[in-house]
C-alpha cells in the first residue's frame, strides 16, 4: 500500500507543510519497499520528519 502525502497527518502531527508531507510519504514508501514492514516504515518516516521539523 503506497502512502501519499495526504496520509502523513494521520501518523504524525509534525508533517504540517506540504514539503514535510511529501518527505514523509517518500521515506515511508522507500522503507516499505526495502523492508516490507509497514510499522517500521511509519516509524522511520515519523523520525525523519521529526528531525526536519525541529
Amino acid at each position: 500500500m503506497p502512502w501519499t502525502p495526504d496520509d502523513a497527518p494521520k501518523h504524525t502531527h509534525k508533517a504540517d507543510t506540504q514539503e514535510l508531507k511529501q518527505l514523509w510519504a517518500k521515506v515511508a514508501n522507500e522503507t516499505l519497499d526495502r523492508t516490507g514492514n509497514e510499522g517500521r516504515a511509519i516509524r522511520e518516516a515519523n523520525a525523519v520528519v521529526g528531525r526536519q521539523a525541529e
